[in-house]
């Protein structure tokens, strides 16, 4: 696929956002990327945007203000990777063109998509703690104390992207087709 210079400014622009908005400080789990990758899928079909959310998740892995990323990074981009894939989905069976809906759809996505990925990073956040204690333990348990320790913060992830996809989706889409 090529782009034309219009769709590769959306991209670049895009992507320098979501790496910009990643390295400024903010409340942890409160990200603008998993929007911003929805919409790359959206625009540019399931194949672009996972590129872009596995890509953004990529340098967020090495230039965080939260240190590097490290062993959880693949989950990061793998769980980014199916934002943006959910895109493209999302727009091959039709982007709602009622705004109430619209708006609904959004927001239920948002937090579908969320817990996803708020699973496949917890998972690997147990993982490595079961690599890295060097004593035979039950992973089960491991798996248990992670995902029950990271509820606070699924929560005010999943809380945040209903906000975000539910109010942001609609006009970010709006201007984003504007432009190209």
């Amino acid at each position: 696929m090529f782009f034309t210079t219009r769709q590769l400014a959306v991209f670049i622009v895009l992507a320098s956002l979501c790496v910009a908005i990643q390295l400024s400080p903010r409340i942890g789990n409160v990200e603008f990327t998993s929007i911003i990758t929805f919409t790359m899928g959206v625009f540019f079909g399931g194949f672009i945007g996972g590129i872009f959310g596995g890509t953004v998740m990529f340098i967020n892995g090495f230039l965080s203000p939260w240190g590097v990323a490290g062993f959880i990074m693949p989950f990061q981009m793998v769980g980014m990777v199916i934002v943006g894939v959910a895109g493209g989905v999302y727009r091959r069976y039709g982007v709602e063109k009622n705004p109430r809906r619209l708006l609904l759809e959004s927001a239920i996505l948002g937090a579908f998509l969320t817990l996803i990925y708020d699973v496949i990073t917890n998972s690997g956040v147990a993982i490595q703690a079961i690599i890295n204690s060097g004593v035979p333990i039950q992973a089960q348990s491991v798996f248990l104390t992670i995902f029950l320790f990271g509820i606070p913060m699924s929560v005010l992830h999943v809380v945040s992207n209903i906000a975000l996809f539910g109010f942001a989706f609609p006009p970010l889409t709006k201007a984003v087709h504007k432009f190209m």
